[in-house]
């Protein structure tokens, strides 16, 4: 595995957010978003549908002269 991402409450809000570890035996998360979810899962379910986004729709490719 070459990263980790894992859902964690923030005890001040009581909402979660999501840790991005790369590598994933980092013991710091190289990224954090805003505990912005009422749960783990809605936060797990967030992350999967902004990946499969990105994934889906590359960025558009530049033309040569701008390269």
């Amino acid at each position: 595995m070459l990263l980790r991402i894992e859902p964690f409450e923030d005890p001040q809000t009581g909402r979660y957010a999501i840790a991005i570890h790369y590598p994933a035996d980092a013991e710091r998360p190289l990224v954090t978003t805003a505990a912005r979810y009422k749960s783990a899962a809605a936060a797990e379910q967030d992350m999967i549908a902004i990946l499969s986004a990105a994934a889906n729709n590359p960025p558009p490719v530049e033309p040569p002269s701008r390269r």
